[in-house]
């Protein structure tokens, strides 16, 4: 029962487009549709877990929509707090803007596709020595008749590469 899916499937079957929508239709009706598809594919789930082997006691399962089981985890993570595990830092998540929040690994991963993108690579002959060129990638291929220079690190290392031309 994992809330984003849930949540999109529900948005995008009943065009719900924010927390106003929510409000419209009430958070009562909102969580029992939440409910019923956590419910419908947890059958879908319990057999393709036994398809693969997997043992898992299905009959005493826990399900985030499960109040007791949410009070378990809040009940935990204020252990960690009061015991100074628990910190602020920074670090880059994949964001939903449909969703307004954070994903996870497998939300992120579940749309994931390859698109073709533009990618051009351009030579640039270095001032004092034009047979030395600098080679830099682009994917916003549009800019580069306003690039004036190339900006280098003087403090970084880079390959010259002998007898190729770009």
């Amino acid at each position: 029962c994992h809330g984003v899916p849930v949540k999109y499937e529900i948005n995008r079957t009943f065009d719900i487009k924010g927390p106003e929508d929510v409000a419209k239709m009430g958070i009562a009706t909102y969580n029992n549709l939440c409910r019923r598809i956590v419910m419908r594919y947890a059958q879908e789930w319990e057999d393709v877990v036994d398809r693969m082997g997997r043992w898992i006691d299905f009959r005493r399962d826990y399900k985030r929509m499960y109040p007791w089981f949410m009070e378990s985890v809040w009940f935990v993570f204020k252990q960690l707090y009061e015991k100074g595990f628990v910190y602020q830092g920074f670090k880059v998540m994949p964001y939903s803007m449909g969703c307004c929040t954070p994903l996870s690994n497998f939300d992120a991963g579940q749309n994931y596709k390859d698109t073709d993108d533009p990618v051009v690579w351009v030579s640039s002959p270095l001032t004092d020595d034009p047979t030395v060129k600098l080679v830099a990638c682009t994917t916003t291929p549009w800019t580069l008749p306003s690039n004036l220079a190339l900006c280098v690190n003087p403090n970084s290392i880079y390959v010259k590469i002998l007898g190729l031309f770009i």
